[in-house]
């Protein structure tokens, strides 16, 4: 029978035709916590991926709450830029107690528009790659719930889309902080230039992208989703998970520049 399962920090795993074993599990150096990359759970998995004895899903569900926690607004409707960012807009929808209705239905039959050579060009595959669903929002405040904004010159065109298509109102909620700092640890995450929360039209980006509000989630607020669950179950069974979790932590670094390890150069 198959058996799927994380292979947990430090552990050494034989496989062989009869039985998967551990080994031994390294520990780590007393006092370390884990550094899981919290941006894993923020973007780069799927949804139906579990790491830490969670579903990826259910923590972008959480991520939403908690946005709409934090970010509430007087709307009419939650809706999403397909499809990454549903699990929180459906949660942030649920938290506020607003309807989830699509205003954007994807064409099929474009491409990849970070791949373009410039970007004006990746600007007019943006307004290609997306259908408008009208109907759905003439005249009313629409809330775009949306995963992460990095180097923000994606959401302007969809923004102007949604106006010019009879929105009456567009606020941006993005359900994760905004990234900061290069990752060493193996993301290709932008030069620090290309981040917009670096650049000088990050402290009035509603009116840089054409959006009535932005609103990112707090660092706290996005750790807190990530980790509640998991110490919830710590808190009831104190024994399971201990040599996998140990002292919980997670890897912030280009949200905050705390890196894990000290960097030598």
């Amino acid at each position: 029978s198959r058996y799927y399962r994380e292979v947990l920090p430090g552990e050494i795993v034989k496989i062989s035709r009869h039985d998967v074993q551990t080994l031994d599990v390294v520990r780590r150096p007393e006092g370390d916590p884990s550094a899981f990359c919290i941006f894993e759970y923020v973007y780069f998995a799927r949804p139906d991926s579990i790491f830490e004895g969670q579903m990826v899903y259910s923590v972008r569900r959480r991520c939403g709450q908690q946005l709409a926690i934090e970010a509430p607004v007087e709307a009419d409707l939650v809706s999403t830029v397909p499809e990454s960012a549903t699990p929180a807009a459906l949660g942030y929808a649920q938290k506020c107690g607003l309807p989830y209705v699509e205003v954007l239905c994807k064409n099929r039959y474009v491409g990849r528009t970070f791949i373009q050579p410039n970007m004006r060009l990746r600007q007019l595959g943006v307004a290609k790659k997306f259908g408008v669903l009208s109907d759905n929002f003439k005249g009313k405040r629409v809330v775009i719930i949306d995963d992460s904004i990095v180097r923000g010159n994606t959401i302007s065109p969809i923004i102007k889309l949604l106006r010019e298509s009879g929105a009456k109102e567009v606020h941006i909620r993005v359900a994760s902080p905004p990234i900061r700092f290069p990752c060493y640890m193996g993301i290709n995450i932008p030069t620090k230039e290309e981040l917009i929360a670096n650049r000088p039209e990050f402290h009035d980006l509603a009116n840089y992208n054409g959006a009535d509000s932005v609103v990112y989630l707090s660092v706290e607020g996005l750790v807190s989703s990530v980790q509640e669950s998991i110490k919830a179950r710590q808190d009831n069974n104190p024994k399971s998970h201990k040599s996998f979790i140990g002292k919980l932590g997670h890897c912030t670094a280009c949200l905050t520049g705390d890196y894990p390890v000290e960097l030598e150069w």
